[in-house]
C-alpha cells in the first residue's frame, strides 16, 4: 500500500496517509518516506486515550488518494462510524480514492472457516460485498516458508514473541490453508471482473446457465454457519445465493423471528437475496420456491428432531429430497449448537407445549373429574341393565371431552384413565374385577382410551391455537396502534412506552438516551409501577438505535414474549428516529425561514432603508452648502423633508424590531380592559392625517376589549397606513366598529385596487409588497407586524373584499368589488376568553 502510494505521488498525484499502523517495524516506517501524514484524532474511552483516523481532517484536506490501513478495524466507541470501512465509504462519497489493506481472515464469509482452521475467532470483519466493490484488488502472496523466515528474522514481531507466534497462528498448516482461501477468493473476484468486462463490451455469446444456491432459513441457532457455508459454495460455483424461509400458513408468528432477522442480515451482507413463501407443507413449499427460482442446489441444516418426533411427524429433510427430484442437488449440513442453545431444546419445548390455560380452569377441571366421575358412575350403574356398555362408553367419552375443553390435556387424560378403570370395574363382565372375559370388550375399552386421548389432544391443541391466535391478534392490534401513534403524535415515545408496559404486563419500562458529555444513560421516558432507574437495574435491555436503550423490568417473561418485545422495540426505534428527524426538519424549516427573513432584511436595508436616508442626506447637504443661499421657506421645506423621512425611517426600523421580537416570542403582553374608541383615536394621532382622509364610526358605548393597548394601537396604525397608501386621492378610508355577544369587530375599509382572494394570506407574510412599484415605500412589514400584534392580543385579522354598500357616496370612480376591508376581531372584557 505504501509503495503504491509513493509511486502515485512520484507521478504527480496528491497522496496523503490517512492512517497507517506501522507497529514500530523499522522497514515499515521506512516505507513512509516523506509522504504527508494527516494527524490522528484522540478519543477518550473509559479513562484511556485512543488514536483513530481523523476523518474530518482527511475530508477537509481533500487529496486525490488517501492511504488507510486496516480496513476491518473497529473504531473506538465515540467515533462517528462503528467500522473503518464505513469511514472509507464517506471518503469515497466525497470523491477521494482510497487504497486500503485487509487480511483474508477478516472477510465475513470466511469467518467461521478460519476459526475452525486456526481455533481463533476473528471479532473484526468486513462485508465481502464492500471489498468486491473495489475497482482493483491485489493479492499480496507469500509462501508459508518465506513468511515464517521473515518472522524469524524479527521483521514482524519482537524476538521475544517470535517463537510463540510460529508455534500458534503462524503454523505452516494454518498459513497454507489461509493462502488457499485467499487464492480461491481472488479467483472469484477475477471472474466477477471478467463478467463485468463482457457486459461493458456487449459480448452476447451465451454462457452456460448460471447456477443458483438456495439455503433454507428457519431462524434456528447455528444458521449463521449454514449461511456462510452456502455463501462459499455459491462463490465457488459463481452462483447466485438465495435464502428461502417458509412461513407456515396458520397465521401465527414464528418463535424464532429474532434469529431470522439476524440470518437475513447476514445473508444480505454476504450478497444473498431473501425470499419468503407461505405454505402448510414446509418441504413442498421450499421445493416449489426453489424451482421457481431455477435453483440447482438446496442446502439444508441437519434436523435436530428426535427419532421419535421424526417417526410421528415425518422427516422434513427426506421429504425435500423426494420432492426435489432430478436436476436439484440437496446438501444436508450439520451445524454445531450455540453455547446458549442445547441441541434438543427446541424439540423439548415443542413436545411438551400445553395449552396456556389459566391454572384456575385446570384446578376446576381436576376437581370436576374427582367429583363428577363417581357421581356419573353411580347414575349409570342404576341404569346399567337398560343402557348397556355402548351407552356408558359414549357418556364417559362426552364427559372426557368436556373436561378437555375446560382444563386442557392433563385433566382430560386423568379423567380418561379414571373412566377406563370405572368402565372395566362396573360395566364389563365379570363385574367388580379388572378381568375382561370377552375380547370384544377389550377392544371397546382400548378404543375408548385411544379416542379419549386423541380427542383430548385435539381439543387442547384447538384451545392453545385459539389462545395464541387471540394473543397474536392483540399483539397485531397493539403494533397497529403503535404505528398510528408514531404517525399522529409529535412525541410518541411516552405513549409507546406505556403501551408496551400494558401489552406485556411489565413491572416497568424506561427509555434511556446517551448524555452528550459523559456518555451515561439518562432516562428519557418511563411507564409502569416500577420502571428501572438505570440500565443495570433492568432485567432485559434492548438497543433501539439512535443512541437509545429500552430497559424492562419483567419477572417471568416468556421466551416468545421476548421475541415479540423485539418487534415492539422496532416501533420504538422508528419513533426515536421519527422524533429526531422531525426535530431536524423543524430546525431546517426554522433555519430556512430565518435565512429567508435574513435575505429579505438585507434587501430592505440595502434598498428600502436607503431611500429615506438618501432624502435626509440630500436635504442636510443642501442646507450645509455654502454655494446656495436658502430662503426661510425653502429651508423649512428641507427641514420638514428631513423630519418626515426620519419619521418614516423610524417606523421602518420599529417594524423590523417588532417583527424580530414576534419571530422569537419575546413580547411581554399586558392585557387589560380598554375602550376601542380611545385606541383608534391614539392610533390615528401619530399618522399626521389630512382633513377627511379617514372617516371614523366607532361609538364610545361599545364594550371594552381585553387587549394590550400599545400593541393594538400599532396594529391599527399599520393597517390604516397601508389602506391610505392604496386609496385613491380624495377617497377616505372608513373605520367602523360593531359589537357581538363576546367580541368587538373593527373594520378598516379602503377603495383601492383590492387584493385577489388567493393572496389574502400572502399579504400578512413579512417583506411582502404586492403590486408595489420598484420605488415603493416601506419594507413590507406593516401588515405582518399588525397580524402578529393582533394575535398576541388574543384577536384575529382577516381580509374581505369591499362591497358596493361600503363605498363612499361621492366615490364615482369606484367599481363594484374594488378595494378591501381588514376585519379585526377582538375579545370583550369578561367574555371568558383566556390568553393564548
Amino acid at each position: 500500500m505504501l509503495d503504491e502510494g509513493y509511486r502515485r505521488r512520484s507521478r504527480g498525484t496528491d497522496v496523503v496517509v490517512g492512517y497507517v499502523e506501522t507497529h514500530n517495524r523499522p522497514r515499515t516506517v521506512a516505507q513512509l518516506r516523506d509522504m504527508e501524514i494527516v494527524p490522528r484524532s484522540t478519543i477518550d474511552y473509559r479513562g484511556q486515550a485512543f488514536e483513530e483516523m481523523d476523518l474530518d481532517a482527511v475530508l477537509a484536506r481533500r487529496p486525490q488518494v488517501a492511504l488507510v490501513d486496516e480496513l476491518a478495524h473497529t473504531n473506538v466507541p465515540g467515533s462517528r462510524n462503528e467500522k473503518r470501512w464505513q469511514d472509507i465509504e464517506e471518503l469515497l462519497a466525497a470523491g477521494i480514492d482510497v487504497i486500503s489493506t485487509v487480511n483474508i481472515q477478516h472477510l465475513e464469509s470466511l469467518n467461521d472457516v478460519i476459526e475452525n482452521i486456526t481455533d481463533i475467532k476473528q471479532r473484526e470483519t468486513v462485508p465481502d460485498v464492500f471489498v468486491r466493490s473495489a475497482d482493483q484488488v491485489e493479492l499480496v502472496d507469500m509462501t508459508p516458508e518465506a513468511l515464517r523466515s521473515r518472522m524469524s528474522h524479527g521483521n514482524i514481531y519482537e524476538q521475544s514473541k517470535v517463537q510463540a507466534a510460529l508455534t500458534n497462528f503462524f503454523r505452516p498448516g494454518n498459513l497454507g490453508a489461509l493462502r488457499e482461501l485467499a487464492l480461491l477468493w481472488m479467483a472469484d473476484k477475477v471472474d466477477d471482473a471478467l463478467n463485468q468486462y463482457r457486459a461493458r463490451h456487449e459480448i452476447s455469446r451465451p454462457w452456460e446457465t448460471r447456477e443458483r444456491v438456495a439455503v433454507a432459513l428457519t431462524g434456528a441457532p447455528g444458521a449463521d454457519q449454514l449461511i456462510r457455508r452456502a455463501a462459499r459454495m455459491a462463490q465457488r460455483l459463481r452462483a447466485e445465493l438465495i435464502g428461502v424461509h417458509v412461513v407456515v400458513g396458520d397465521g401465527l408468528a414464528s418463535r424464532s423471528a429474532g434469529g431470522l432477522m439476524a440470518d437475513r442480515k447476514l445473508l444480505e451482507e454476504l450478497g444473498g437475496r431473501f425470499v419468503e413463501v407461505v405454505g402448510d407443507d414446509v418441504a413442498k413449499a421450499l421445493v416449489q420456491a426453489a424451482r421457481a427460482e431455477n435453483t440447482t442446489q438446496i442446502i439444508l441444516g441437519a434436523s435436530r428432531r428426535s427419532r421419535w418426533t421424526e417417526l410421528l411427524r415425518g422427516s422434513v429433510v427426506n421429504s425435500i429430497v423426494r420432492a426435489a427430484g432430478p436436476g436439484v442437488d440437496v446438501h444436508v449440513i450439520s451445524t454445531k449448537p450455540t453455547e446458549h442453545e442445547p441441541v434438543d431444546a427446541g424439540v423439548v419445548r415443542k413436545r411438551f407445549a400445553l395449552a396456556p390455560l389459566p391454572q384456575r380452569r385446570q384446578r376446576l377441571a381436576l376437581l370436576l373429574t374427582v367429583l363428577g366421575l363417581p357421581l356419573l358412575t353411580v347414575l349409570l350403574t342404576q341404569l346399567r341393565g337398560d343402557l348397556g356398555l355402548e351407552i356408558a362408553l359414549e357418556t364417559y367419552l362426552l364427559f372426557v371431552v368436556l373436561i378437555a375443553a375446560l382444563g386442557g390435556l392433563v385433566p382430560a387424560m386423568a379423567s380418561a384413565i379414571g373412566a377406563f378403570l370405572l368402565l372395566n370395574w362396573f360395566f364389563v363382565p365379570p363385574l367388580h374385577t379388572f378381568t375382561i372375559r370377552n375380547g370384544r370388550d377389550v377392544m371397546a375399552l382400548l378404543s375408548f382410551l385411544v379416542v379419549s386421548g386423541v380427542v383430548s389432544g385435539l381439543v387442547d391443541s384447538s384451545a392453545r391455537r385459539r389462545t395464541e391466535a387471540a394473543r397474536a391478534q392483540a399483539v397485531a392490534r397493539s403494533l397497529v396502534t403503535m404505528a398510528v401513534t408514531v404517525l399522529r403524535e409529535a412525541d410518541p415515545l411516552p405513549s409507546l412506552t406505556s403501551q408496551i408496559a400494558s401489552t406485556f404486563e411489565l413491572d416497568g419500562v424506561t427509555v434511556f438516551s446517551r448524555a452528550d458529555s459523559s456518555g451515561a444513560w439518562v432516562p428519557e421516558t418511563s411507564a409502569g409501577v416500577a420502571p428501572p432507574m438505570s440500565a443495570q437495574d433492568a432485567t432485559l435491555t434492548l438497543d433501539i438505535g439512535d443512541g437509545s436503550l429500552l430497559a424492562v423490568n419483567a419477572h417471568g417473561l416468556r421466551a416468545a414474549d421476548r421475541t415479540l418485545l423485539t418487534d415492539f422495540a422496532t416501533q420504538l426505534t422508528l419513533a426515536t428516529q421519527g422524533v429526531r428527524l422531525q426535530k431536524e426538519v423543524n430546525e431546517a424549516v426554522a433555519l430556512a425561514h430565518t435565512n429567508e427573513l435574513r435575505m429579505a432584511l438585507l434587501q430592505a436595508v440595502s434598498h428600502d432603508l436607503r431611500t429615506p436616508l438618501a432624502s435626509i442626506r440630500a436635504a442636510a447637504t443642501s442646507l450645509l452648502s455654502e454655494d446656495v443661499e436658502w430662503g426661510r421657506e425653502a429651508s423649512r421645506e428641507l427641514l420638514e423633508m428631513i423630519d418626515h423621512e426620519a419619521e418614516r425611517l423610524n417606523r421602518m426600523v420599529a417594524n423590523l424590531l417588532d417583527m424580530s421580537r414576534l419571530q422569537t416570542g419575546a413580547f411581554d403582553v399586558q392585557r387589560h380592559a380598554v375602550g376601542i374608541d380611545g385606541v383608534v383615536g391614539e392610533a390615528l394621532i401619530g399618522l399626521h392625517l389630512r382633513p377627511r382622509q379617514v372617516i371614523v364610526d366607532v361609538a364610545e358605548s361599545l364594550p371594552t376589549v381585553l387587549v394590550d393597548e400599545p400593541l393594538l394601537e400599532r396594529a391599527i396604525a399599520n393597517v390604516v397606513e397601508n389602506a391610505l397608501r392604496y386609496s385613491p386621492d380624495g377617497v377616505p378610508v372608513e373605520i367602523s366598529a360593531r359589537a357581538t355577544e363576546d367580541t368587538v369587530t373593527l373594520r378598516i375599509t379602503d377603495h383601492g385596487p383590492g387584493i385577489p382572494v388567493e393572496l389574502h394570506d400572502v399579504v400578512f407574510r413579512p417583506f411582502q409588497r404586492l403590486g408595489d412599484q420598484p420605488n415603493g415605500v416601506g419594507v413590507g412589514l406593516g401588515l405582518a407586524v399588525a397580524k402578529g400584534f393582533v394575535e398576541v392580543c388574543g384577536g384575529s385579522i382577516t381580509i374581505e373584499p369591499t362591497h358596493v354598500d361600503d363605498l363612499a357616496p361621492d366615490d364615482a370612480t369606484s367599481e363594484s368589488g374594488a378595494g378591501c376591508t381588514f376585519v379585526i376581531v377582538l375579545p370583550i372584557d369578561g367574555a371568558g376568553l383566556v390568553d393564548q
